[in-house]
Protein backbone atom coordinates (compact mmCIF):
# COMPACT_ATOMS: atom_id res chain seq x y z
CA UNK A 1 0.00 0.00 0.00
CA UNK A 2 1.32 3.49 -0.77
CA UNK A 3 2.52 5.44 2.25
CA UNK A 4 0.65 8.60 3.20
CA UNK A 5 2.28 12.00 2.79
CA UNK A 6 2.56 12.51 6.56
CA UNK A 7 4.74 9.69 7.81
CA UNK A 8 6.10 8.55 11.12
CA UNK A 9 7.74 5.44 12.52
CA UNK A 10 10.69 3.44 11.32
CA UNK A 11 11.79 1.54 8.25
CA UNK A 12 10.41 -2.04 8.32
CA UNK A 13 12.65 -4.29 10.43
CA UNK A 14 12.99 -6.87 7.63
CA UNK A 15 14.34 -4.25 5.22
CA UNK A 16 16.79 -2.86 7.79
CA UNK A 17 18.05 -6.34 8.66
CA UNK A 18 18.48 -7.21 5.00
CA UNK A 19 20.39 -4.04 4.18
CA UNK A 20 22.52 -3.93 7.32
CA UNK A 21 23.58 -7.58 6.93
CA UNK A 22 25.29 -6.83 3.63
CA UNK A 23 28.89 -5.76 3.36
CA UNK A 24 29.68 -2.04 3.59
CA UNK A 25 31.97 -0.74 0.88
CA UNK A 26 33.61 2.57 0.03
CA UNK A 27 32.26 4.76 -2.74
CA UNK A 28 33.30 3.21 -6.06
CA UNK A 29 35.25 5.12 -8.68
CA UNK A 30 33.73 3.34 -11.67
CA UNK A 31 30.65 1.33 -12.59
CA UNK A 32 29.74 -0.50 -15.79
CA UNK A 33 32.45 1.21 -17.83
CA UNK A 34 31.60 4.70 -16.54
CA UNK A 35 33.74 6.83 -14.24
CA UNK A 36 32.19 8.25 -11.06
CA UNK A 37 33.56 11.72 -10.35
CA UNK A 38 32.66 13.54 -7.12
CA UNK A 39 30.88 16.82 -7.73
CA UNK A 40 29.78 19.44 -5.23
CA UNK A 41 26.03 19.87 -5.06
CA UNK A 42 26.59 23.61 -5.43
CA UNK A 43 28.07 22.92 -8.87
CA UNK A 44 24.88 21.24 -10.10
CA UNK A 45 22.71 24.02 -11.54
CA UNK A 46 19.26 23.96 -9.97
CA UNK A 47 19.91 21.04 -7.62
CA UNK A 48 17.81 19.61 -5.97
CA UNK A 49 15.03 21.37 -7.88
CA UNK A 50 11.64 22.62 -6.79
CA UNK A 51 10.27 19.09 -6.36
CA UNK A 52 12.53 17.85 -3.58
CA UNK A 53 9.48 16.93 -1.45
CA UNK A 54 8.07 14.80 -4.29
CA UNK A 55 11.44 13.05 -4.63
CA UNK A 56 11.50 12.45 -0.88
CA UNK A 57 8.04 10.86 -1.08
CA UNK A 58 9.26 8.54 -3.85
CA UNK A 59 12.35 7.68 -1.79
CA UNK A 60 10.20 6.85 1.25
CA UNK A 61 8.05 4.50 -0.81
CA UNK A 62 11.08 2.49 -1.91
CA UNK A 63 12.35 2.41 1.69
CA UNK A 64 9.00 1.09 2.94
CA UNK A 65 8.57 -1.54 0.22
CA UNK A 66 9.11 -5.27 0.83
CA UNK A 67 12.26 -6.78 -0.71
CA UNK A 68 12.24 -7.23 -4.51
CA UNK A 69 10.91 -10.53 -5.82
CA UNK A 70 14.23 -11.01 -7.63
CA UNK A 71 17.12 -9.93 -5.36
CA UNK A 72 19.71 -7.66 -6.90
CA UNK A 73 23.14 -9.20 -7.46
CA UNK A 74 26.00 -8.70 -5.04
CA UNK A 75 28.19 -5.73 -5.81
CA UNK A 76 25.59 -3.27 -7.10
CA UNK A 77 26.51 0.33 -6.34
CA UNK A 78 24.96 1.79 -3.20
CA UNK A 79 26.19 1.09 0.34
CA UNK A 80 23.26 -0.86 1.86
CA UNK A 81 24.02 0.14 5.45
CA UNK A 82 24.25 3.84 4.59
CA UNK A 83 21.08 3.59 2.52
CA UNK A 84 19.30 1.96 5.47
CA UNK A 85 20.36 4.91 7.64
CA UNK A 86 18.99 7.36 5.09
CA UNK A 87 15.73 5.40 4.97
CA UNK A 88 15.47 5.51 8.77
CA UNK A 89 16.03 9.27 8.75
CA UNK A 90 13.42 9.75 6.00
CA UNK A 91 10.84 7.77 7.98
CA UNK A 92 10.89 10.42 10.71
CA UNK A 93 10.10 14.13 10.46
CA UNK A 94 12.03 15.87 7.68
CA UNK A 95 11.62 19.64 8.01
CA UNK A 96 13.43 20.42 4.75
CA UNK A 97 13.46 17.89 1.89
CA UNK A 98 16.15 19.77 -0.04
CA UNK A 99 18.43 19.81 3.00
CA UNK A 100 17.84 16.08 3.49
CA UNK A 101 19.33 15.24 0.09
CA UNK A 102 22.22 17.69 0.61
CA UNK A 103 23.10 16.27 4.03
CA UNK A 104 22.48 12.56 3.52
CA UNK A 105 24.00 12.04 0.07
CA UNK A 106 27.12 12.80 -1.95
CA UNK A 107 26.90 13.51 -5.66
CA UNK A 108 28.94 11.69 -8.32
CA UNK A 109 28.79 12.50 -12.01
CA UNK A 110 28.43 9.39 -14.19
CA UNK A 111 30.69 9.82 -17.23
CA UNK A 112 31.37 7.27 -19.94
CA UNK A 113 34.79 7.89 -21.54
CA UNK A 114 34.50 8.44 -25.26
CA UNK A 115 30.69 8.48 -25.28
CA UNK A 116 29.04 10.82 -27.77
CA UNK A 117 26.38 11.82 -25.22
CA UNK A 118 26.37 11.99 -21.41
CA UNK A 119 23.51 9.54 -20.99
CA UNK A 120 20.21 8.50 -22.53
CA UNK A 121 16.74 8.87 -21.03
CA UNK A 122 13.49 7.40 -22.33
CA UNK A 123 10.02 7.32 -20.82
CA UNK A 124 7.43 4.67 -20.03
CA UNK A 125 3.87 4.74 -18.77
CA UNK A 126 0.97 2.72 -17.44
CA UNK A 127 -1.55 2.19 -20.25
CA UNK A 128 -5.27 2.25 -19.55
CA UNK A 129 -7.04 -0.31 -21.73
CA UNK A 130 -10.58 -1.56 -22.18
CA UNK A 131 -11.23 -5.11 -21.08
CA UNK A 132 -13.53 -7.59 -19.40
CA UNK A 133 -13.36 -10.28 -16.75
CA UNK A 134 -15.40 -12.47 -19.10
CA UNK A 135 -14.65 -13.77 -22.59
CA UNK A 136 -16.87 -12.15 -25.21
CA UNK A 137 -16.96 -10.99 -28.84
CA UNK A 138 -15.59 -7.55 -27.91
CA UNK A 139 -12.84 -8.95 -25.72
CA UNK A 140 -11.40 -12.18 -27.20
CA UNK A 141 -7.71 -11.88 -26.24
CA UNK A 142 -6.65 -13.47 -22.94
CA UNK A 143 -4.23 -11.99 -20.40
CA UNK A 144 -2.60 -15.00 -18.76
CA UNK A 145 -1.75 -15.62 -15.13
CA UNK A 146 1.68 -16.87 -14.13
CA UNK A 147 1.83 -20.65 -14.80
CA UNK A 148 2.74 -22.87 -11.87
CA UNK A 149 5.70 -24.45 -13.68
CA UNK A 150 7.47 -21.14 -14.43
CA UNK A 151 10.77 -20.65 -12.58
CA UNK A 152 12.15 -17.10 -12.74
CA UNK A 153 15.94 -16.74 -12.67
CA UNK A 154 17.75 -13.83 -11.08
CA UNK A 155 20.85 -12.09 -12.49
CA UNK A 156 23.62 -14.61 -12.97
CA UNK A 157 21.38 -17.50 -11.96
CA UNK A 158 20.90 -20.50 -14.25
CA UNK A 159 19.80 -24.14 -14.24
CA UNK A 160 21.64 -27.27 -15.44
CA UNK A 161 21.35 -27.78 -19.17
CA UNK A 162 19.89 -24.33 -19.88
CA UNK A 163 21.38 -21.58 -22.04
CA UNK A 164 22.81 -19.06 -19.52
CA UNK A 165 21.11 -16.27 -21.47
CA UNK A 166 17.63 -17.54 -20.57
CA UNK A 167 16.02 -15.78 -17.62
CA UNK A 168 13.38 -18.41 -16.84
CA UNK A 169 12.95 -22.16 -16.91
CA UNK A 170 10.19 -24.76 -17.02
CA UNK A 171 10.12 -27.50 -14.41
CA UNK A 172 9.52 -30.89 -16.01
CA UNK A 173 9.65 -34.50 -14.84
CA UNK A 174 13.05 -34.78 -16.57
CA UNK A 175 14.54 -31.60 -15.10
CA UNK A 176 14.57 -28.04 -16.42
CA UNK A 177 13.72 -26.92 -19.93
CA UNK A 178 13.51 -23.57 -21.73
CA UNK A 179 10.11 -21.97 -21.31
CA UNK A 180 7.99 -21.84 -24.50
CA UNK A 181 8.35 -18.69 -26.59
CA UNK A 182 5.51 -16.36 -27.57
CA UNK A 183 4.56 -18.18 -30.76
CA UNK A 184 4.38 -21.52 -28.93
CA UNK A 185 2.29 -20.02 -26.12
CA UNK A 186 -0.07 -18.47 -28.65
CA UNK A 187 -0.38 -21.89 -30.27
CA UNK A 188 -1.40 -23.54 -26.99
CA UNK A 189 1.90 -24.87 -25.59
CA UNK A 190 0.79 -24.16 -21.99
CA UNK A 191 -2.31 -26.32 -22.26
CA UNK A 192 -4.37 -26.24 -19.06
CA UNK A 193 -1.76 -23.99 -17.44
CA UNK A 194 -2.96 -21.10 -19.62
CA UNK A 195 -5.33 -19.43 -17.16
CA UNK A 196 -6.80 -16.06 -18.27
CA UNK A 197 -7.28 -13.41 -15.59
CA UNK A 198 -9.17 -11.09 -17.98
CA UNK A 199 -9.70 -10.39 -21.66
CA UNK A 200 -8.65 -7.53 -23.97
CA UNK A 201 -9.95 -6.39 -27.34
CA UNK A 202 -6.99 -7.64 -29.43
CA UNK A 203 -3.39 -8.84 -29.55
CA UNK A 204 -2.14 -5.28 -30.05
CA UNK A 205 -3.51 -4.17 -26.68
CA UNK A 206 -1.92 -7.25 -25.12
CA UNK A 207 1.41 -6.33 -26.69
CA UNK A 208 1.18 -2.78 -25.33
CA UNK A 209 0.41 -4.16 -21.86
CA UNK A 210 3.37 -6.55 -22.05
CA UNK A 211 5.79 -3.93 -23.37
CA UNK A 212 4.92 -1.53 -20.53
CA UNK A 213 4.87 -4.34 -17.97
CA UNK A 214 1.61 -3.36 -16.26
CA UNK A 215 -1.54 -1.37 -16.86
CA UNK A 216 -5.01 -0.40 -15.77
CA UNK A 217 -7.99 -2.05 -17.40
CA UNK A 218 -11.36 -0.32 -17.53
CA UNK A 219 -14.16 -2.87 -17.23
CA UNK A 220 -17.56 -2.59 -18.94
CA UNK A 221 -19.19 -1.47 -15.66
CA UNK A 222 -16.76 1.43 -15.34
CA UNK A 223 -14.55 -0.06 -12.63
CA UNK A 224 -10.78 -0.06 -13.07
CA UNK A 225 -8.46 -2.88 -12.07
CA UNK A 226 -4.70 -2.98 -12.17
CA UNK A 227 -2.87 -5.68 -14.10
CA UNK A 228 0.58 -6.25 -12.63
CA UNK A 229 3.67 -7.99 -13.95
CA UNK A 230 4.01 -11.50 -12.50
CA UNK A 231 6.88 -13.03 -14.43
CA UNK A 232 8.08 -13.64 -17.96
CA UNK A 233 9.12 -16.61 -20.02
CA UNK A 234 12.74 -15.45 -20.00
CA UNK A 235 13.10 -15.30 -23.77
CA UNK A 236 14.85 -12.35 -25.47
CA UNK A 237 12.73 -9.25 -26.08
CA UNK A 238 12.39 -7.87 -29.62
CA UNK A 239 10.77 -4.46 -30.14
CA UNK A 240 7.93 -4.85 -32.63
CA UNK A 241 8.04 -1.12 -33.45
CA UNK A 242 11.68 -1.58 -34.46
CA UNK A 243 10.73 -4.45 -36.76
CA UNK A 244 8.08 -2.26 -38.40
CA UNK A 245 10.74 0.33 -39.18
CA UNK A 246 13.34 -2.22 -40.29
CA UNK A 247 10.92 -3.74 -42.79
CA UNK A 248 10.13 -0.29 -44.20
CA UNK A 249 6.47 -0.15 -43.18
CA UNK A 250 6.85 3.13 -41.24
CA UNK A 251 9.67 5.67 -40.87
CA UNK A 252 11.46 6.08 -37.57
CA UNK A 253 10.87 9.82 -37.58
CA UNK A 254 7.56 10.62 -35.96
CA UNK A 255 6.96 7.02 -34.87
CA UNK A 256 4.56 7.24 -31.93
CA UNK A 257 2.78 4.52 -30.00
CA UNK A 258 -0.53 5.49 -31.58
CA UNK A 259 0.96 5.36 -35.06
CA UNK A 260 2.63 1.96 -34.88
CA UNK A 261 -0.23 0.29 -33.00
CA UNK A 262 -2.67 1.77 -35.51
CA UNK A 263 -0.56 0.36 -38.34
CA UNK A 264 -0.61 -3.10 -36.74
CA UNK A 265 -4.40 -3.04 -36.50
CA UNK A 266 -4.67 -1.98 -40.14
CA UNK A 267 -2.43 -4.90 -41.25
CA UNK A 268 -3.53 -7.87 -39.11
CA UNK A 269 -1.67 -10.64 -40.96
CA UNK A 270 1.66 -8.82 -40.92
CA UNK A 271 0.95 -7.76 -37.34
CA UNK A 272 0.54 -11.37 -36.26
CA UNK A 273 3.89 -12.31 -37.79
CA UNK A 274 5.75 -9.37 -36.25
CA UNK A 275 4.23 -9.79 -32.80
CA UNK A 276 5.13 -13.51 -32.80
CA UNK A 277 8.72 -12.53 -33.67
CA UNK A 278 8.99 -11.10 -30.16
CA UNK A 279 9.75 -14.31 -28.24
CA UNK A 280 9.31 -12.64 -24.84
CA UNK A 281 5.98 -13.21 -23.07
CA UNK A 282 4.76 -11.55 -19.86
CA UNK A 283 2.34 -13.01 -17.29
CA UNK A 284 0.19 -10.93 -14.96
CA UNK A 285 -1.90 -10.80 -11.81
CA UNK A 286 -4.82 -8.60 -10.81
CA UNK A 287 -4.74 -5.98 -8.06
CA UNK A 288 -6.97 -3.09 -6.97
CA UNK A 289 -6.10 0.49 -7.85
CA UNK A 290 -5.30 1.61 -4.31
CA UNK A 291 -4.22 5.15 -5.22
CA UNK A 292 -5.16 6.45 -8.68
CA UNK A 293 -2.40 9.08 -8.54
CA UNK A 294 0.39 6.52 -8.23
CA UNK A 295 1.51 3.96 -10.75
CA UNK A 296 1.93 0.21 -10.28
CA UNK A 297 4.71 -1.26 -8.16
CA UNK A 298 8.07 -1.27 -9.90
CA UNK A 299 10.76 -3.91 -9.56
CA UNK A 300 11.64 -2.42 -6.15
CA UNK A 301 8.06 -3.29 -5.03
CA UNK A 302 7.20 0.38 -4.42
CA UNK A 303 4.35 2.20 -6.19
CA UNK A 304 5.81 4.29 -9.00
CA UNK A 305 5.65 8.08 -8.66
CA UNK A 306 4.91 9.90 -11.95
CA UNK A 307 7.90 11.96 -12.99
CA UNK A 308 9.98 10.78 -10.01
CA UNK A 309 10.50 7.02 -10.40
CA UNK A 310 13.36 5.90 -12.61
CA UNK A 311 14.03 2.47 -14.12
CA UNK A 312 17.77 1.73 -14.03
CA UNK A 313 20.10 -1.14 -14.79
CA UNK A 314 19.49 -3.20 -11.65
CA UNK A 315 22.72 -5.14 -12.14
CA UNK A 316 24.63 -1.89 -11.54
CA UNK A 317 22.56 0.38 -9.26
CA UNK A 318 20.78 -0.37 -5.99
CA UNK A 319 17.09 0.44 -5.82
CA UNK A 320 16.43 3.53 -3.72
CA UNK A 321 19.40 5.55 -4.95
CA UNK A 322 18.51 9.12 -5.95
CA UNK A 323 19.68 10.41 -9.33
CA UNK A 324 19.88 13.97 -10.55
CA UNK A 325 18.97 14.12 -14.24
CA UNK A 326 21.09 17.06 -15.34
CA UNK A 327 19.31 18.94 -18.10
CA UNK A 328 15.83 20.18 -18.96
CA UNK A 329 13.20 17.48 -19.52
CA UNK A 330 10.25 17.72 -21.91
CA UNK A 331 7.36 19.38 -20.11
CA UNK A 332 9.65 20.88 -17.48
CA UNK A 333 8.68 24.13 -15.81
CA UNK A 334 10.51 27.24 -17.03
CA UNK A 335 13.97 27.41 -15.52
CA UNK A 336 14.00 23.76 -14.43
CA UNK A 337 17.62 22.72 -14.98
CA UNK A 338 17.24 19.11 -13.90
CA UNK A 339 15.14 16.73 -11.84
CA UNK A 340 15.70 14.61 -8.76
CA UNK A 341 14.40 11.06 -9.25
CA UNK A 342 14.63 7.74 -7.41
CA UNK A 343 15.74 4.34 -8.75
CA UNK A 344 12.64 2.17 -8.31
CA UNK A 345 12.37 -0.09 -11.34
CA UNK A 346 14.28 -1.83 -14.12
CA UNK A 347 13.70 -3.20 -17.61
CA UNK A 348 15.28 -5.55 -20.09
CA UNK A 349 16.16 -2.65 -22.40
CA UNK A 350 17.67 -0.53 -19.62
CA UNK A 351 21.33 -1.47 -19.83
CA UNK A 352 24.33 0.56 -18.78
CA UNK A 353 25.28 3.06 -16.08
CA UNK A 354 23.98 6.20 -17.83
CA UNK A 355 20.70 4.78 -19.09
CA UNK A 356 17.31 5.40 -17.52
CA UNK A 357 13.60 5.08 -18.21
CA UNK A 358 11.40 7.66 -16.47
CA UNK A 359 7.89 6.66 -15.36
CA UNK A 360 5.65 9.38 -16.78
CA UNK A 361 2.19 8.41 -15.50
CA UNK A 362 -1.03 6.66 -16.51
CA UNK A 363 -3.26 6.90 -19.57
CA UNK A 364 -3.14 8.12 -23.16
CA UNK A 365 -1.64 11.54 -22.42
CA UNK A 366 1.17 9.94 -20.43
CA UNK A 367 1.69 7.52 -23.31
CA UNK A 368 2.28 10.40 -25.72
CA UNK A 369 4.72 12.06 -23.31
CA UNK A 370 6.57 8.79 -22.76
CA UNK A 371 6.84 8.18 -26.49
CA UNK A 372 8.32 11.64 -27.03
CA UNK A 373 10.94 11.23 -24.32
CA UNK A 374 14.17 10.14 -25.99
CA UNK A 375 16.75 12.61 -24.78
CA UNK A 376 20.47 12.82 -24.15
CA UNK A 377 20.85 13.87 -20.53
CA UNK A 378 23.47 13.91 -17.79
CA UNK A 379 23.32 11.38 -14.94
CA UNK A 380 24.46 12.23 -11.43
CA UNK A 381 24.07 9.51 -8.80
CA UNK A 382 23.61 10.41 -5.14
CA UNK A 383 25.34 7.89 -2.88
CA UNK A 384 24.34 7.82 0.79
CA UNK A 385 26.83 9.11 3.33
CA UNK A 386 28.09 6.60 5.87
CA UNK A 387 27.33 8.78 8.88
CA UNK A 388 27.02 5.89 11.32
CA UNK A 389 30.25 4.17 10.29
CA UNK A 390 33.12 4.92 12.70
CA UNK A 391 35.64 7.20 11.09
CA UNK A 392 33.41 8.01 8.11
CA UNK A 393 32.66 11.57 7.09
CA UNK A 394 29.36 12.82 8.56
Amino acid sequence: MPMSRARSGAVPAALLASLLSQAVSAAPTAVGGAVLTPVAAADLPGFPGAGAEAALDAFRRVCAAPPPALPQPDGVVGDPAALAEACAAAAGPVPDAAAFFHERFEAFRVARPGADRPGFLTGYFEPELAGSLELGPDFPTPVLARPDDLISLGPGETRPGLDPGLRAARATADGFAPYPDRAAIDDGALGARAKPILWLRDAVDLLVLQVQGSGRVRLPDGRAVRVLYDGRNGRPYTAVAKLIVQEGHLPLEGLTLARWTGWLRAHPETAKRLIRANASYIFFRLAPVADPVLGPPGAANAPLSPGRSLAVDSTLWRYGLPFWLAGPLPGATPGEAGRLVIAADTGSAIVGPARGDLFVGTGAEAGVAAGNLRDAIGFVVLLPRRAAVPGAAP
